[in-house]
């Protein structure tokens, strides 16, 4: 069976730090302008709060909410409303932990969530969200898709595609202008080394700590190349080809050659 193209919508929207109801309300606000044919969009690392720079846990506390929650309950609604499948992550309290989870939620209401793993300590990250166990791997219209979120990118161990089993890794981030020549080499290094599509999302707007941030998103191809198409400023988009992706990794399949390992458990 022929898969076809995945057309993507990133949205680097600008956040209202700690502002829920005006960020969901931009995020209503962005889908009413979608391209009728996408099939996925991408929003920012915690697009409903910002990152919660110089806070403490339980000053964040009243942000987190549970998987049944409003802000989830109102993804649902706009993926279905949509027809389309909804990535990001939000700041979630499971069992009174808090956690930087990420989520895919599809048009029918089929939710998957996993919590960042690498957490930032020099932001002290580490002092008030747990951290995640597992990366977050869903099937999707006939692609596999991995997820990961902003300081991930830095560790090529856990994005690691092993024997092919994502076509597309989505990350999601706060990544501030001052640092953002990374996160572009980073991104351009994670779809070289494993063969897939890179779709970044990251936020705009300036911190309580008056960090800036440029809203630098991307949907990469197998080759590093940027090929996403910017509409306007809150509107970029791709189609993946799975027939390219697959044509390019029998031509060149370095992930044959890929050292075999295991994480450890923690």
């Amino acid at each position: 069976m022929t898969v076809k193209n995945l057309n993507i919508c990133m949205l680097p929207l600008a956040i209202e730090w700690g502002e829920k109801e005006r960020n969901l309300s931009n995020v209503a606000r962005a889908f009413e302008t979608l391209h009728p044919d996408t099939d996925l969009v991408v929003l920012p690392e915690t697009f409903s709060t910002g990152f919660p720079v110089g806070a403490d846990k339980e000053s964040i506390r009243p942000l987190a909410e549970r998987n049944t929650g409003a802000t989830i309950d109102f993804l649902k609604a706009l993926a279905a409303r949509h027809s389309v499948a909804v990535a990001g992550s939000f700041i979630a309290d499971t069992g009174g932990s808090l956690y930087n989870r990420a989520f895919f939620i599809e048009p029918s209401g089929e939710e998957t969530y996993a919590d960042k793993r690498h957490l930032f300590t020099m932001a002290g990250e580490h002092e008030k969200f747990s951290r995640g166990h597992d990366r977050l791997k869903v099937r999707y219209r006939g692609w596999e898709i991995a997820m990961v979120v902003c300081y991930d990118v830095r560790f090529p161990v856990w994005c690691r595609n092993v024997n092919n089993e994502y076509d597309l890794l989505i990350a999601v981030a706060n990544w501030p202008k001052v640092r953002v020549d990374a996160w572009n080499q980073l991104l351009r290094a994670r779809a070289i080394e494993n063969e897939a599509y890179v779709v970044a999302v990251n936020c705009r707007g300036t911190d309580t700590a008056d960090f800036e941030y440029d809203g630098s998103s991307m949907a990469l191809d197998f080759k590093g190349k940027d090929i996403a198409n910017n509409v306007d400023e809150e509107h970029l988009y791709a189609s993946l080809s799975m027939e390219k992706l697959l044509r390019f990794r029998e031509k060149f399949p370095a992930y044959r050659d890929s050292d075999p390992f295991r994480l450890l458990p923690d």
